[in-house]
């Protein structure tokens, strides 16, 4: 039988951790009389007090090196427990959600996926915004972490070509991981400050530019506003439209350059590829509204360049409903939402780097058909790409694409349409936030969904954001086998 106390350990400390952050809103809601605060302390007191006893529980477990399971088991168990908790004042709170909407807000926010079942942000206590806010802040940071310790280590998903870079962690995992904490953590911190700066010199109040920077650097889109970023158009798209590419790019670069060396950043093909796709794609979409809709060239170059990097990013804010920019916009945004940022950020999604490794092996096989004597690598950053990265980046995305489709197809058996179910399983399992269609497009929510669909989404938020495998492999007998 495997020993689970080290997992409990760690589990226990991050939902003590947690429940001590809830106190966070709760003076919020104290000093502004929303008569919602008690909800926040009865919340911290449970989810600490269950912290603290798992903790001590576990405590005679603890261990310098996990092994891969114990490892597969934190991941999940970590993302799986915390929105169990953080859900808590959703349900005891003012809004009086239903559980089943309550999680799925809160896996929503530790995924930073963003969907919300909420309507009414407008009206809503300001300490349940500030914690949607903190929810999504804590998990871009808590995935940047888990995506250069563990996955890399874990080898999901072809994470592991970047363990060169990403760190050696094998036999360490939990030293390793305080270490590569602390270092993102100040980087993560310092351009949350520059971000609220940022909204509040274009305008926001420093609510809304508090807010809006814990959900932008997370790259997670949460917004105080039921209009979402509709609600600040102008100069503050612009303003989050610089944060969210800065949140989308490799993390391990900011670490290099405060160690001196900034030329990684430029040389990585990830980089590269994320800011020319969202400057082509922003381009075309710009013209397409000029020139065949006949708009405003500014308004119709920034909505544009806000929502498709919004999307790309995963990010998930709208400014306006792209739906009615025409059939092609919907096309290209529902496919933009299917590729995301840089592996190593708070972006969610496919990754740009496995669409370089595909298309470079579909090169390479074309090459081999073409000449088949000769001697074709599939390569990446000039590196030839391993067997085992290949095969891992291809078992991905074999994975995400059934995956889409059983998700997609339990969902319309709940009743959904087939365009609903069809894009909410994509932007659950990608984590992006809006999917497609009058009920939860840009425009709309996931609150009119039946409970069963809720919870098919909230499990799916919860597998794409650990890159499926790291779920996916918990199920099967061989891997529990010693």
């Amino acid at each position: 039988m495997y020993d689970v106390r080290p997992v409990g350990y760690v589990t226990g400390l991050l939902l003590t951790a947690l429940g001590a952050s809830m106190l966070v809103p709760f003076v919020t809601d104290l000093v502004l009389d929303t008569g919602n605060a008690w909800a926040f302390f009865e919340s911290a007191v449970v989810t600490a007090l269950v912290g603290i006893l798992t903790s001590i529980a576990c405590s005679n477990g603890v261990k310098q090196r996990l092994s891969i399971q114990q490892t597969f088991l934190m991941a999940v168990g970590v993302w799986l427990l915390l929105p169990a908790f953080g859900a808590l004042p959703f349900w005891m709170g003012a809004v009086q959600a239903p559980y089943v909407d309550a999680m799925f807000e809160a896996m929503s926010g530790l995924t930073t996926t963003g969907a919300t079942v909420f309507v009414g942000l407008d009206e809503m206590p300001a300490g349940l915004l500030v914690w949607r806010s903190m929810l999504q802040w804590f998990g871009g940071v808590g995935i940047i972490v888990v995506a250069m310790v563990f996955l890399p280590e874990l080898r999901v998903g072809g994470m592991q070509i970047f363990r060169s870079e990403g760190f050696d962690t094998m036999g360490k995992i939990l030293p390793r991981a305080a270490e590569i904490a602390r270092q993102i953590s100040i980087i993560y911190l310092g351009l949350t400050i520059a971000c609220i700066i940022g909204y509040m010199l274009v305008g926001l109040s420093s609510f809304d530019a508090l807010n809006h920077a814990f959900t932008t650097v997370s790259t997670g889109g949460f917004s105080t506003r039921d209009a979402s970023f509709g609600a600040f158009q102008g100069a503050p798209e612009y303003v989050s439209v610089v944060f969210i590419i800065l949140a989308s790019l490799p993390f391990v670069r900011y670490v290099q350059i405060l160690a001196g060396s900034a030329e990684p950043l430029w040389r990585d093909a990830q980089v590269r590829a994320f800011v020319g796709t969202v400057a082509f794609v922003t381009l075309a979409i710009s013209l397409l509204r000029v020139g065949l809709l006949d708009e405003p060239t500014e308004p119709a170059f920034r909505e544009a360049l806000f929502n498709v990097t919004s999307i790309l990013s995963g990010t998930g804010y709208a400014s306006t409903d792209y739906q009615l920019w025409g059939s092609l916009a919907v096309v290209v945004f529902f496919f933009l939402g299917l590729v995301g940022g840089c592996a190593g950020s708070t972006c969610c999604s496919i990754k740009i780097f496995r669409y370089q490794i595909l298309f470079s092996a579909i090169v390479a096989q074309v090459r081999r058909i073409h000449s088949p004597n000769g001697l074709f690598a599939v390569r990446y950053e000039g590196r030839t790409v391993s067997e085992d990265v290949l095969n891992s980046v291809m078992a991905f995305f074999v994975m995400f694409t059934v995956s889409v489709g059983i998700v997609s197809v339990s969902l319309a058996l709940t009743g959904l349409d087939v365009v609903t179910s069809l894009s909410g399983s994509a932007a659950a399992l990608a984590n992006i936030g809006p999917g497609l269609g009058d009920i939860i497009g840009p425009a709309g929510t996931y609150e009119s969904l039946n409970d069963t669909a809720k919870w098919i989404l909230t499990a799916a938020m919860l597998i794409g954001r650990l890159e499926l495998m790291a779920v996916f492999v918990l199920f099967t007998r061989r891997f529990w086998v010693n």
